[in-house]
């Protein structure tokens, strides 16, 4: 794994981590939130293996790249795609995981002679639709979508996870449990977190994960690019124990789509589901014509 950093147009550092081969099949991955270029770094040897290079990159506020406050959805594309152009890759596939399903499709969108193919794991869909739908509802990010401007969204971040993340696992007692019993065995595995010593996802704070949640809850949800103009093969996977993301978004967003298949995991939740990936990208790339790579 080798770390980057370069600058965008507009003067913006952004960063991100290369895992794999310059000859390998290229993919541009999209951390979940909150979430950082390291996020895959777990499978990466298995992705090597197989032939696919991950590029992790942060989104403005995580890890080393800049804030970019009041980012929308397509506007990060700008930033996937300046990266793709300075490491001279000009077709790839994207995969996003929960909060970057909805950045990996709007990529597709906005650059659909180069984007190969797409695999959505445990993505949330356009929440303009979710938070109308109660099977679809994300109760635990609504009171960030009801925040009245940036400010009060970062305090509310600041609450819910602290200002590096330690609240993040904490039980509360009196609440609903967040973390299904796949995933809580997934977080009990004693590697995990490992591949992160740095703590990446708060390096600055709640800053990203406000952000994110702006940039994708229900005032503006997928209003920043076009979900139809995404024509390539798209793969939709989720764990049917995941209680972060409702399974519903996962059928929502794969019935808008053409090219798609969607595959449910019985034995996964929201965080476990990574296991998957490598294999979910193997079969995605089977579906690329030829022509297109």
């Amino acid at each position: 794994m080798t770390d980057h950093k370069i600058k965008s147009e507009d003067g913006r550092c952004l960063s991100f981590a290369d895992f794999g081969k310059p000859d390998d099949i290229a993919v541009l991955c999209c951390h979940g939130g909150p979430g950082s270029r390291l996020g895959l770094q777990s499978i990466a040897g298995q992705a090597i293996e197989k032939g696919f290079r991950l590029i992790g990159i942060d989104r403005p506020g995580y890890g080393e790249s800049s804030v970019n406050p009041g980012r929308s959805i397509c506007d990060w594309t700008e930033d996937a795609l300046a990266i793709a152009d300075h490491l001279g890759v000009h077709k790839f596939l994207t995969v996003g995981l929960s909060t970057g399903g909805s950045y990996a499709l709007a990529t597709a969108a906005v650059a659909s002679t180069r984007v190969m193919g797409v695999l959505v794991g445990c993505g949330m869909s356009d929440m303009r639709w979710a938070s109308n739908v109660e099977e679809a509802r994300m109760k635990g990010a609504e009171a960030i979508w009801q925040a009245a401007d940036r400010d009060e969204a970062i305090a509310i971040a600041l609450e819910q996870f602290g200002e590096q993340g330690e609240k993040m696992l904490e039980v509360d007692p009196d609440a609903e449990p967040v973390l299904s019993p796949a995933d809580l065995a997934f977080v009990m595995e004693p590697n995990y977190g490992a591949n992160d010593p740095n703590n990446e996802p708060f390096r600055q704070g709640v800053v990203g994960y406000a952000d994110d949640r702006i940039a994708d809850g229900p005032k503006n949800g997928w209003s920043s690019f076009d979900i139809n103009a995404v024509v390539c093969p798209v793969s939709v996977i989720h764990g049917e124990q995941d209680w972060i993301v409702p399974i519903a978004h996962a059928h929502h967003t794969a019935s808008l789509l053409g090219q798609v298949q969607l595959k449910t995991f019985p034995q996964h939740g929201h965080l476990s589901l990574v296991v998957e990936l490598v294999d979910a990208l193997t079969g995605l790339i089977d579906r690329v014509e030829p022509t297109a790579i």
